[in-house]
């Protein structure tokens, strides 16, 4: 089971690449390279202008980021850095980017080098993703931790796409980014905003990339589920269109994955939200509203007591019905 590692995420581990200075001699788009050629390291690696340790530093290159070997002049590589700032457009954060490396060219240690061609270099690149999310979930942990751990699963599938761990790992990767702008967003003033479409878009490009290339799977169906957060209200304000709107999403939702490892969630949040609507409707004295709303909260609590009795969100749904049932408000204050 992977970790909760956003909760220990520090605030300075931002949806940013690697800053550092860099230099020019931008090659191609890094995609339009022979995949044979394109790599990643394990570790910073310094970027030298000359293959010696006492020439000039050019820039660094860190876990994920990507480089494009040139040639290879033991115990040195000669290689285009960071090239992966190069790559589709349509890739691009909505903020956060400033900062990434500039392309350039020099000399790293031919020392945890992995690309397509490493014998287990997919099992490789996996660990060593694993490993720093885990560093992430702890307290005081790396500045790059979430991001190098996001990249490096990233290479997983894009180099070894046949790889049994590829669909786990182009999850976890686009996971990570998610989590990361979803937190950022948050902590905007637009992320209080009722309507959805006032504050940023999550980044959905790596998620519809899992829709596409693993239909059915429980991927695609966690994938789904998480986009539905840029649909969702920042506020409700106290209205009841809001959690209307969503509960319709959730239900919908649900429908469309009947199996997924998300379903049983989606289907409490309809059900906490119809809870809500009845709430507001009685105090806004619309009874038939009201009713219409309560009702569909027990078929939809029914509906969850059969198809997934062992689940905490059963659980709960169920007790939310009850209180709906005995007439206690789910929404504001529940005191007599």
């Amino acid at each position: 089971m992977r970790i909760n590692w956003l909760r220990w995420l520090s605030a300075g581990a931002a949806v940013v690449l690697l800053s550092s200075g860099a230099l020019a001699q931008k090659p191609k788009n890094g995609a339009g390279y022979d995949l044979a050629a394109r790599a990643t390291v394990l570790h910073e690696a310094s970027v030298y202008v000359a293959a010696d340790a006492n020439s000039q530093r050019l820039s660094m290159v860190e876990p994920g980021h990507e480089v494009v070997i040139v040639e290879r002049s033991t115990p040195w590589v000669k290689v285009f850095a960071n090239t992966d700032v190069q790559e589709d457009p349509e890739d691009k954060p909505e903020f956060g980017d400033e900062s990434a490396p500039t392309p350039a060219s020099g000399w790293i240690r031919d020392k945890g080098v992995v690309g397509p061609t490493t014998p287990s270099g997919d099992t490789i690149l996996y660990g060593a993703a694993a490993d720093l999310e885990d560093a992430a979930s702890r307290p005081n942990a790396p500045k790059n931790a979430a991001m190098e751990a996001h990249l490096l699963y990233r290479r997983v599938s894009d180099y070894f796409p046949q790889s049994s761990l590829a669909p786990e790992a182009a999850w976890r990767s686009a996971d990570i980014r998610w989590q990361l702008e979803k937190r950022d967003i948050s902590s905007l003033p637009s992320a209080k905003e009722q309507d959805a479409s006032l504050r940023p878009t999550i980044f959905e490009g790596e998620m519809k990339k899992i829709l596409k290339n693993y239909p059915g799977s429980k991927y695609a169906a966690m994938a789904a589920y998480e986009m539905l957060d840029n649909k969702i209200c920042g506020d409700w304000q106290g209205l009841p269109k809001c959690p209307e709107k969503e509960a319709e999403l959730y239900e919908k939702y649900a429908r469309q994955f009947p199996d997924g490892p998300r379903t049983a969630q989606a289907l409490y949040n309809a059900i906490y939200r119809e809870a809500t609507v009845v709430t507001m409707y009685t105090v806004q004295d619309e009874k038939k509203k009201a009713d219409s709303a309560a009702s569909k909260t027990q078929e939809l609590a029914t509906e969850m007591k059969a198809k997934f009795p062992q689940t905490d969100f059963t659980a709960r749904a169920i007790s939310i019905a009850y209180k709906v049932n005995q007439g206690i408000p789910l929404y504001g204050n529940d005191r007599d």
